[in-house]
């Protein structure tokens, strides 16, 4: 059973800089070539976060916080999710989830539930690319597109973010990308960056090369932004 394995106390970065506390969940559906969170994929049998503990700590600090972060790992492999976040949310937090996108029908009963305000989902690659940065057999692409309309249906704020890595991502699938979310609110261009938690060795798009694709995507996307850069 997939649970809170860390928690970020207090951070800037990972809401639209408001104050928030991040929540890393463990247990993993991909498998992604470039991800910092690699010791997160499996699921962590014991020496998980106590979540009355984190209720407790958030209860402590909510006239400091302005919400809680929910990461992974894949936040929506947590069986009672939504029951986590309604705690959350009685608190009077906002809560944003990141999310691969893979559990449509989780995604669109928070939403419509308004349990969430915010979501964060990873655009690996195009379709046809997908298998090879999330290195799993099968990638259900369906259920991919799925949770892309219900995000750009809704009247949820939302992003949609590629992590650009060289030896994936090119001009081709770059514009493939710019076709299947064409219209959307916002997209961020995300710098890769080597850590020794990677499952792979690889490297970054140099700005210059992120610029051009920026550039590109502009014709299908109102704001795409570089992020890290």
């Amino acid at each position: 059973m997939s649970e809170f394995v860390g928690m970020e106390k207090l951070s800037l970065v990972d809401f639209d800089s408001k104050i928030v506390c991040t929540l890393f969940s463990s247990g993993c559906n991909f498998n992604c070539a470039f991800c910092h969170n690699s010791p997160l994929i499996e699921e962590v049998k014991d020496n998980y976060l106590k979540f009355e503990e984190i209720i407790a700590y958030l209860k402590s600090r909510k006239n400091m916080l302005d919400g809680v972060c929910i990461t992974g790992g894949e936040p929506t492999l947590m069986d009672d999710l939504k029951e986590k976040i309604i705690q959350i949310k009685e608190l009077g937090l906002l809560v944003k989830l990141d999310t691969n996108g893979t559990n449509p029908h989780i995604l669109k009963e928070l939403i419509e539930e308004k349990l969430i305000d915010y979501v964060a989902m990873d655009i690996k690659n195009s379709l046809e690319e997908y298998h090879k940065i999330c290195r799993v057999e099968c990638v259900n692409l369906d259920a991919i597109t799925e949770s892309i309309n219900i995000l750009m249906t809704s009247n949820i704020d939302y992003e949609f973010r590629t992590t650009l890595i060289d030896e994936y991502h090119n001009t081709d699938n770059i514009l493939k990308i710019g076709s299947l979310i064409k219209g959307t609110k916002k997209y961020f261009l995300q710098k890769y960056t080597y850590r020794d938690t990677c499952p792979l060795v690889l490297h970054e798009v140099k700005k210059e090369k992120a610029l051009e694709f920026q550039s590109l995507l502009s014709k299908y996307i109102e704001s795409v932004n570089l992020r890290g850069y």
